[in-house]
């Protein structure tokens, strides 16, 4: 490879990784990956004591948590988490990396 390509190009971990200097990340990888996490946000939210509204599952969930009590406490609490990494993913994704300068 000549060095004019060699200086085109960046490495991270010891050359495990290469990219061409001043590649951004794609616009799909920017949607895709709050989309995730929210989706996994509001799969918690609403499954959070179990499938209750199920026709054949739903009343056995039901007396299972009403046995051994449900975890909402925790729950929200990880809600929460769930929720300050899509606000730091946001701003990791659209703030402008050290290296594009």
């Amino acid at each position: 490879m000549t060095e004019e390509k060699k200086s085109e190009l960046t490495e991270y971990a010891g050359g495990w990784i290469t990219e061409r200097k001043g590649t951004g990340i794609p616009g799909f990888l920017k949607l895709a990956y709050p989309i995730i996490a929210i989706a996994c946000g509001a799969y918690l939210f609403m499954y959070m004591n179990g499938e209750v509204t199920h026709s054949t599952r739903g009343p056995l969930v039901q007396q299972l948590n009403a046995v051994t009590g449900t975890s909402n406490t925790f729950m929200y609490v990880v809600g929460g988490l769930i929720a300050a990494y899509v606000v730091i993913l946001l701003a990791v994704l659209f703030r402008k990396s050290k290296h594009e300068e």
